[in-house]
């Protein structure tokens, strides 16, 4: 089954297709360091990128951030994901790992990743090797230096506009602009200005361009091989920052300044490429990284401005901290939805079948609504993803198994509502009430249940390096049971 587009995607797309088709054969402007405009558009165009280059980072700090890099990688411990584009899977080219708070996730590309949880005080987490434990610290120390950072650079620029409304950059290199200006920080407060640095998770990426046999080319720019496309930052918190340390394996070659007579950015190192959303006007700016650089996009930049990761010919790790949207994406916020969800479930029979307390339309709605939630953005989305979790800790084994028996149990609140519905003395009226509040619910379970079934089907035919449970699991009984909308007959015909 294809999924049809959101508004928001093809409203994207028609705005790519109608750039590329402005651009023709020609290529949009690009600037590097080379440049002698370069900085100037940095500080009037891109006033809230901030560079800090590897010196300027303790040098013990740099040495347990890229020793818990390789940690992680010699484990097996990141993976890459098959995400949703489209109404298609893709399997991304970077390898990912989630670290951040207990019990959080993050959504991009329609696929949630689980954390694996760094150890803040007061958690208990057992993980498979203590060196993935050290690790998991490492990135939790390095999430605190960076917040420290970010709160700091924040402060000084609200700082600077207070002053003058023609304050000039800070400087934290003699080449690289610390802070540009802007007027969105006026009347914050201090507690403000922390919440927007309040990184609660990390993605860890990792890309080895010589083992890939292929990479996009820019499309825009001219700028070369991408590890990463254009894109926006997805699900942060509104004006929030991120930061992001880089560590690309450079050999004493990649060490030497990039050649003069190089035209456009040198293929061999790896840069990040920025553009102002949908502008054809303004020059983009493609900025090198090397090992132990750090970047923090400040405000509204990742809304207003799109970034691409362009490779180069070494392999690279980086550590992207974020201030995860987790309103609707916490373990303690799943689990209080099961709770009011199952409210109206009065109690079991000998038999297994259950009863309800109440056939109010909007009770039953809400139910079969949370129903889906449980299902399709995390129990799904979880197994899916095969048993990479455990590669580091247990963590998520016993919420999970939690979650599997709540739903079964909203499972059996489905069945009652449609024996209600069969009854013969339920008044007409109140039966198509309760069957216009929930047929919504149901229908979108079972086209859901085919598109995963297909997915599943796809990703264990093509061989994918993430490995599915496929046996004794609560997706393999779905289907030889028919346990399905509340009914077996519809959920037979769904797959």
């Amino acid at each position: 089954m294809k999924r049809t587009q959101t508004a928001e995607e093809r409203e994207r797309e028609a705005k790519k297709l109608r750039l590329l088709e402005e651009l023709e054969d020609a290529w949009l402007p690009y600037l590097t360091p080379k440049d002698d405009e370069f900085y100037q558009q940095w500080h009037l165009k891109y006033p809230k990128l901030i560079l800090r280059e590897a010196d300027s980072v303790p040098e013990e700090l740099h040495k347990e951030v890229q020793e818990a890099f390789l940690t992680l990688h010699k484990h097996g411990c990141l993976f890459r994901d098959l995400v949703r584009i489209q109404g298609k899977d893709v399997l991304t080219p970077v390898s990912r790992i989630l670290i951040g708070n207990p019990g959080c996730t993050y959504k991009y590309l329609n696929t949630r990743l689980f954390t694996v949880p760094w150890p803040v005080k007061g958690s208990t987490i057992k993980y498979t090797e203590d060196e993935i434990g050290a690790a998991c610290q490492t990135f939790l120390k390095l999430n605190d230096y960076l917040q420290t950072e970010t709160i700091q650079a924040l402060e000084e620029l609200t700082s600077k506009e207070k002053s003058s409304g023609d304050a000039l950059p800070v400087y934290i290199a003699p080449d690289f602009p610390r802070i540009g200006m802007g007027s969105s920080f006026d009347g914050q407060d201090e507690e403000d200005v922390k919440s927007r640095a309040a990184y609660n998770v990390t993605l860890l990426n990792f890309m080895d361009p010589q083992k890939m046999s292929y990479l996009k080319e820019e499309p825009y720019f001219g700028m070369g091989k991408m590890a990463v496309s254009w894109h926006h930052d997805e699900n942060l918190v509104e004006r929030s920052a991120v930061a992001v340390y880089n560590y690309s394996c450079e050999g004493p070659e990649e060490e030497s300044e990039d050649d003069p007579d190089l035209e456009g950015r040198d293929p061999d190192t790896w840069h990040v490429g920025f553009k102002i959303s949908w502008d054809i006007e303004t020059p983009g700016l493609a900025i090198p990284l090397h090992q132990g650089d750090c970047y923090f996009m400040l405000d509204d930049l990742n809304a207003t401005h799109q970034h691409c990761v362009l490779a180069g010919s070494q392999p690279r790790f980086s550590s992207t901290h974020r201030v995860a949207e987790c309103s609707t994406g916490t373990l303690d916020y799943i689990l209080q939805r099961c709770q009011l969800a199952l409210q109206n479930l009065r109690d079991e029979v000998d038999d297994g079948d259950v009863s309800l307390k109440s056939l109010e339309p909007a009770i039953l709605k809400q139910g079969e609504e949370i129903h889906n939630e449980v299902e399709f953005e995390w129990l799904r989305q979880y197994w899916f993803q095969g048993n990479r979790y455990k590669k580091c800790t247990d963590w998520w084994c016993q919420p999970m198994t939690q979650l599997e028996g709540l739903w079964k149990k909203m499972e059996g609140v489905t069945n009652a509502v449609l024996r209600e519905v069969r009854k013969e003395g339920l008044p007409v009226e109140q039966r198509n009430e309760i069957l216009t509040a929930i047929l919504a619910s149901l229908t979108t379970r079972q086209n859901l249940r085919r598109e995963w079934h297909a997915r599943g089907m796809r990703k264990k035919r093509d061989s994918r390096e993430i490995v599915v449970r496929c046996e004794a699991n609560l997706w393999e009984k779905i289907l030889s049971n028919g346990i399905g909308i509340g009914s077996s007959y519809v959920a037979r015909k769904a797959y």
